[in-house]
């Protein structure tokens, strides 16, 4: 791999930037200054290192995020704030979410760079739990729960598949959900609720597969994750 692209694939700038820094004799290969970036390297056997700290390669990463309100799920806007600009140093370029948050939804958002991966745990075919927790108003009707089960059809004619509808409290107009679906359409949950009459007020994603959103992970929060819970996500969808 190219000293370069390597850099910039882990989150150390452009490649003009990485260049800069280059010239600037920054960058150290082996501990030697290197300033030919367009040298190759094996990162799993060169140790890189740029402004003395030292630049560790990751094929594959797997974040979890807090997804807040008002950040688009995509790897580049130029309106809002993404969900990659989130990561800070930690969002090398070649990172995207998987699946999407509508602008004004929060929760839970795994971004990686492993497109196989991506692309199992977003097939409907895999079957892989998505679940939402949701403020409703409106009211709901009494087989509200039966009707999700049945799966449905939405006011354009698109149909869905079958989701499992929790009640957690529900009042004269407004309710308390817990909504699992397997699919992602376009504003699939909001779309659903207004088959039954009612509107989404605020909705939040708090689990995906195996992974579930912690308490303290504040929106617009990150973590990596665990070796256990990459090797839950295979066994998810494999």
């Amino acid at each position: 791999m190219r000293l370069d692209k390597f850099l910039a694939d882990m989150g150390k700038g452009s490649r003009s930037q990485v260049k800069e820094a280059g010239k600037k004799g920054r960058i150290y290969v082996n501990g030697q200054v290197e300033k030919i970036l367009k040298r190759k390297i094996d990162p799993n056997i060169d140790q890189v290192t740029l402004d003395g700290e030292p630049v560790q390669y990751r094929k594959w990463e797997y974040f979890l995020l807090n997804k807040p309100k008002g950040v688009v799920s995509a790897t580049e806007d130029k309106r809002y704030k993404t969900v990659v600009d989130l990561l800070g140093k930690d969002g090398r370029r070649d990172l995207f979410p998987v699946g999407r948050l509508d602008l004004d939804t929060e929760g839970l958002l795994l971004l990686t760079n492993d497109g196989d991966m991506a692309h199992r745990l977003l097939s409907p075919k895999k079957h892989v739990d998505k679940t939402y927790y949701a403020r409703v108003s409106g009211r709901l009707p009494k087989d509200a729960v039966q009707i999700m089960a049945q799966g449905m059809e939405l006011e354009d004619k698109t149909r869905v598949m079958p989701g499992r509808l929790e009640i957690a409290a529900q009042g004269q107009e407004e309710a308390e959900i817990y909504l699992t679906i397997q699919e992602g359409k376009f504003h699939q949950v909001k779309r659903m609720f207004q088959v039954l009459g009612c509107r989404v007020e605020y909705l939040k994603r708090v689990s995906f597969g195996p992974l579930a959103l912690e308490e303290d992970l504040l929106p617009g929060q990150y973590r990596r994750l665990t070796e256990g819970e990459i090797e839950s996500l295979r066994e998810n969808a494999p």
